[in-house]
């Protein structure tokens, strides 16, 4: 027998209650609650994974790193969110393509839908200025996504009145310009009643709401932005299609006329 201080030395200090191991390999799980009015967990993962994380895994390229729990629950199901929304965009385009009989009307009513994702981060990065949202949040998404079946009603009724004008005999140049202007009103109070309806849960900083706030800031901001862009853009666009029609059917005549010639 020898005494145990020639061959090792000993500290007294806090030893692992028990060694967790997944597929034979060591694993340390960390964990944390998030404060939402501060900030957003994605925003966490973002500063350490710049940092820290970033760090600790280039000094051991052993250690790997994956997100588990809540968070990993959270990408998966915006992941599974890509698909429906796809479809829910095709549904839009079939139910605007059936009663406007024009397969290219459609996708210009729908082009303020990127609008409304721009109106949803700088609503986002006001309201952060007056610590009312942390960031940009998985109910944001969800926002975002409902904004996309609420913008182009704007867009519908300022499309529907081009064409009712144009059909009555109107010049074109004429129907786009007076469509925007008699439209003007309330397209623009449809935008400012929903943005009003939305105020109460927007500045509620009940710890209930908090979750509900990003989801109604993307709302709010989404369509309100879209609506302006849309007394903009959508005239512009139509007689930008207009033109692109007619230079397409100005390349078929000649083809006819040679045809018919032969």
């Amino acid at each position: 027998e020898i005494p145990f201080s020639t061959v090792a030395e000993a500290d007294l200090g806090r030893g692992y209650a028990s060694i967790n191991r997944t597929d034979a390999r060591r694993v340390v799980s960390v964990t944390a609650d998030v404060d939402r009015s501060v900030i957003t967990a994605e925003e966490v993962l973002s500063d350490l994974s710049r940092g820290y994380l970033n760090d600790l895994l280039k000094d051991h390229p052993r250690v790997a790193l994956s997100l588990e729990g809540e968070q990993r629950q959270s990408g998966e199901y915006l992941v599974s969110l890509v698909f429906p929304f796809l479809i829910a965009l095709f549904v839009i385009y079939a139910l605007l393509a059936i009663p406007l009989h024009s397969y290219t009307q459609p996708l210009m009513i729908m082009s303020v839908i990127p609008f409304a994702y721009v109106g949803a981060i700088w609503g986002h990065q006001i309201m952060k200025q007056f610590d009312l949202v942390a960031g940009i949040a998985m109910m944001s998404i969800l926002g975002m996504i409902a904004a996309a079946g609420v913008v182009v009603n704007s867009s519908l009724i300022l499309t529907y009145t081009v064409n009712r004008l144009v059909s009555e005999g109107e010049a074109l140049d004429d129907a786009v310009v007076n469509a925007a202007v008699t439209r003007c009103r309330p397209i623009i109070l449809t935008s400012l009643t929903t943005f009003v309806g939305l105020m109460p849960l927007m500045f509620n900083t009940s710890v209930q709401a908090q979750f509900l706030v990003p989801m109604a800031v993307s709302l709010a901001f989404g369509v309100t932005f879209a609506t302006v862009i849309t007394l903009l853009v959508v005239p512009a666009i139509y007689r930008v299609f207009e033109d692109i029609g007619g230079l397409i059917t100005g390349l078929r005549s000649p083809a006819v006329a040679t045809e018919s010639t032969l």
